[in-house]
């Protein structure tokens, strides 16, 4: 499978509390190296005063990172389906490398803005878009 040419993250924010979601898209490289369930600020993608937790994401192929596997790795794990069976899966390490395509969180600490504005602009923005 081919690698992405570019480096572009989609970031998910969700907000717990109104159970909204944006997507913001970044080229900035701030993002490598965290791992699932850090917290970082959220100022490189303008949320000014925000703080968002890292909780999974994905690569191009669509592998889904889990928080049980160290580093950036790619393998292939058992899952349980039911009580008698077992599926093997490919994961995607806890660690966020230039594989990773989106990147889930959700908000831990709101800025001065409420989310809600946040994300009518987004909205917004969103539909002038098409």
């Amino acid at each position: 499978m081919a690698r992405p040419k570019q480096l572009i993250f989609k970031v998910v924010i969700s907000d717990p509390k109104s159970s909204k979601a944006i997507q913001l898209e970044t080229q900035d490289k701030f993002l490598l190296g965290k791992k699932i369930g850090d917290v970082i600020d959220a100022t490189p993608l303008g949320l000014e005063g925000y703080k968002i937790k890292i909780t999974g994401g994905s690569d191009f192929g669509g592998a889904p990172m889990v928080p049980y596997v160290e580093g950036t790795v790619k393998k292939y794990v058992w899952w349980r389906v039911d009580k008698r069976t077992r599926v093997k899966k490919l994961v995607r390490g806890n660690t966020i490398s230039e594989e990773i395509v989106q990147v889930n969180t959700v908000v831990e600490e709101y800025g001065q803005r409420s989310f809600e504005e946040i994300y009518n602009e987004w909205k917004q923005q969103k539909t002038n878009q098409q």
